[in-house]
């Protein structure tokens, strides 16, 4: 069923509402390198509404990503680039963090080696709130779909936030054949795994392998690094304040576009940049509030 022309839905913000209401956020995100990452998505959630962030980064990026923005809070655990594996303190700091949240983000920054595979797959199967993976979060698990060893729990929902490469990892697919049916493929995958896909490229697809959606808003300037861990944290966001996975990822492809669109207008296509769009993202909830 496509639902693209049905209203947006937007969470509640009630007037006595507090932090908690507005939800507690965990972000799994981050390596040497790629710190940037972690920081967009973290300043992300909170544009997106969330009322606290906690990003879960390696203790040598800590300092840095503390550093990009005072509002959200950071936690650390051992850098798996030392281990070469995800060690007995590395499970017991992913356990910590991940109490009392209401939503989880994996995967921005974290790299594709073999340990950061063992974490993923230990943090998508501990998480009992939903969860949105996306970057390399997926890379490590595309051996897991492919294989059809995983499933999400209903009770704790994944939305995926592939791009074209990313799908064709997951699915086994070659790029061709995803670009010639797109919508079919994603409606598949999404019904197969119990997941809600976004697939993104032009008019975004959202779907949960019953009903589907085509996103109307973005622009080729967005087209630059870190602009799906801006999404990412978006999508976090509305998760912990209660909209459904689909409608979360209905919501959130929309606001990002609009982001990208209000920025565009200001700063051209070709110059905006992926930092741009959380602040622009309150231009776009004012735009969509009224």
């Amino acid at each position: 069923m496509n639902v693209s022309d049905q209203p947006l839905q937007l969470p509640d913000r009630p007037a006595d509402g507090h932090k908690g209401t507005f939800g507690r956020i965990l972000i799994i995100a981050g390596s040497r390198g790629m710190s940037g990452a972690a920081c967009l998505c973290g300043v992300s959630a909170l544009r997106g509404g969330a009322g606290l962030v906690y990003l879960l980064v390696p203790h040598s990026v800590q300092a840095i990503v503390a550093s990009y923005e005072p509002a959200y809070l950071t936690l650390e655990f051992p850098d798996l680039a030392d281990t070469g594996m995800l060690t007995e303190p590395v499970r017991q700091s992913l356990l910590s963090a991940l109490k009392d949240k209401d939503a989880v983000a994996i995967g921005p920054g974290l790299g594709n080696s073999a340990a950061v595979g063992e974490l993923v797959r230990f943090a998508v199967a501990e998480a009992q709130v939903p969860a949105v993976i996306d970057a390399d979060g997926l890379n490590v698990l595309a051996e897991a779909f492919q294989a059809g060893a995983f499933k999400a729990d209903s009770a704790a929902p994944r939305i995926l936030t592939p791009h074209p490469g990313e799908f064709a990892r997951l699915s086994g697919l070659s790029m061709n054949e995803i670009q010639s049916n797109r919508e079919a493929f994603a409606r598949e995958f999404a019904a197969r795994h119990n997941v809600v896909l976004l697939l993104k490229g032009p008019q975004t697809i959202i779907t949960d392998g019953e009903r589907i959606a085509f996103n109307s808003t973005g622009n080729s300037g967005m087209a630059t690094g870190g602009s799906g861990d801006v999404l990412t944290g978006l999508i976090a966001a509305l998760l912990g304040q209660k909209l459904s996975p689909f409608e979360a990822a209905r919501t959130g492809a929309y606001l990002h576009g609009l982001a990208g669109d209000l920025a565009a207008e200001e700063l051209s296509e070709p110059g905006l940049i992926s930092s741009d769009l959380p602040l622009y993202l309150a231009r776009a909830w004012k735009r969509v509030l009224r």
